[in-house]
């Protein structure tokens, strides 16, 4: 006999509770969800509702007066077709006033098509009990003529017309019925969809609040409100924030001192070989120093990432002419295609043109012609620096931006840098929540740098 753990386990399928067709159609949105679980039951509750209403009640009410009225109908009918003569028509519409009928004989034939009501289970109501009492062809109609129906049935001497009130028939007053259902309906979810605003509007600001942490502002504004468990995770994230920023604080604080302790010996070194005999070991240890200088810079930029700057609004056309003005002074010609809108962004400009001065150089120290220029899709901004150097293999691409990565033909490689320089404008560049592409037509074909940053605001023309 088979131990309980030599028995095989069966496992039920695994069924999808929602098919793909329908998850497509859901909203995305935590507003739009959390509506539709609370305005999904109403809708189905009500629906139920109307439902047996109609066929429990309504229906056989309708049935049972249209079933009275049609057997007053079929009476007069047989009356007057017993003796079809003006003085007995007078007669019976004298005796059929207390049933509300109203009688008159027309000429000709029943018209030949029926216009039908919006509420079809009148018509289809009448049209049975009208059958089951009468023998003769007849034509009905509850549009023509508010409150009344128009019936009209085929007797000898052509049409007998009969006027009935509609409250005869039908009950009268359904449609309050479905004004109540719509209404309530329509009430609950505007009241719902008000709560409900309210507990996702705090869920927005807490994630509006982690956007702007995530780019280095600030948002003295916000505090935690709306439901307990949203306040929580706010107070959780003002938490996490100081934690952050008392560690950034540290971080700089140790920079900071670190830069000091280094660059006090180092301007010790210069000074002492400055005075010393000027020969040919003397201009090697100059060269030695400053390198160890500008390394010493490219580490502490890189570990500082220019988080301390305070952000601006800039208008693009702005940064890229003062990078054109920057360029020009190290004796290059950068060329640069204006953007057609007047594009703002909120940015670090001092971080922004320092990682957009890192690709420019960069292009020129692989290349002759290097232009910038910029586009607008969606709610980005995206500066591309194109060149005519020998470009990045596809495989090597995503390596060229990480830290202290020295390619041996990427254009991370320079005589003097450490493997910092991609990697900073990587840096930069996220810090104000955007992103750095790098595409390649191939080898020897050029090399085309894309920052994105998301846009503030599109100015046409631009304000003064």
């Amino acid at each position: 006999m088979a131990s309980a753990a030599e028995k095989p386990r069966f496992k039920l399928p695994r069924l999808k509770f929602w098919p793909a067709i329908i998850q497509r159609r859901l909203p995305r949105s935590l507003m739009g969800r959390v509506l539709l679980i609370i305005v999904a039951p109403i809708l189905i509750m009500q629906l139920i509702v109307t439902w047996v209403f109609f066929d429990m009640h309504w229906e056989a009410v309708t049935a049972k007066l249209s079933e009275g009225m049609a057997g007053d109908v079929a009476w007069a009918v047989s009356a007057y077709e017993a003796d079809p003569t003006d003085a007995n028509l007078k007669r019976i519409s004298e005796q059929a006033k207390p049933m509300g009928l109203t009688l008159s004989v027309l000429r000709g034939d029943l018209p030949d098509h029926l216009k039908p009501s919006l509420f079809v289970p009148l018509d289809q109501a009448l049209d049975r009990a009208l059958g089951n009492a009468l023998d003769q062809p007849y034509w009905f109609n509850t549009t023509l003529y508010p409150g009344f129906l128009d019936i009209r049935v085929k007797v000898k001497t052509g049409l007998l017309r009969i006027f009935v009130p509609k409250d005869r028939a039908f009950v009268t007053t359904g449609h309050i019925f479905f004004f109540w259902i719509i209404g309530a309906t329509g009430l609950l979810t505007t009241v719902a969809a008000l709560f409900i605003r309210n507990q996702v509007r705090a869920i927005e600001r807490l994630a509006d609040a982690a956007e702007k942490f995530g780019r280095g502002e600030d948002d003295p504004s916000f505090k935690p409100y709306g439901a307990t468990e949203v306040r929580a995770a706010a107070r959780a994230f003002l938490e996490m924030k100081s934690r952050i920023q008392r560690q950034i604080e540290q971080r700089t604080t140790l920079l900071a001192s670190v830069s000091h302790d280094l660059r006090t010996p180092l301007t010790r070194l210069k000074l002492e070989l400055a005075m010393a005999t000027q020969d040919t070991a003397t201009e090697r240890m100059k060269q030695d120093v400053s390198e160890m200088a500008y390394m010493i810079d490219e580490y502490l930029a890189f570990a500082r990432g220019e988080a301390g700057e305070d952000t601006d609004t800039v208008f693009v056309g702005d940064l890229m002419e003062g990078l054109r003005e920057n360029t020009a002074r190290t004796g290059h010609a950068l060329a640069v295609e204006q953007p057609t809108e007047t594009i703002s962004v909120r940015i670090r400009r001092l971080s922004i043109e320092r990682a957009m001065t890192n690709l420019i150089m960069n292009g020129f120290h692989y290349g002759k012609t290097v232009r910038l220029g910029a586009a607008v899709e969606g709610r980005e901004v995206h500066l591309h620096i194109d060149d005519d150097g020998p470009g990045i293999a596809p495989e090597k691409r995503e390596e060229a931006f990480k830290p202290f990565s020295r390619l041996d033909e990427a254009r991370n490689q320079n005589i003097k840098g450490v493997g910092l320089g991609l990697a900073i404008v990587k840096q930069l560049t996220e810090l104000h929540g955007g992103k750095v592409r790098v595409r390649s037509r191939g080898l020897n074909q050029g090399t085309t740098f894309i920052v994105s940053l998301p846009v503030s605001v599109i100015y046409s023309p631009k304000p003064e």
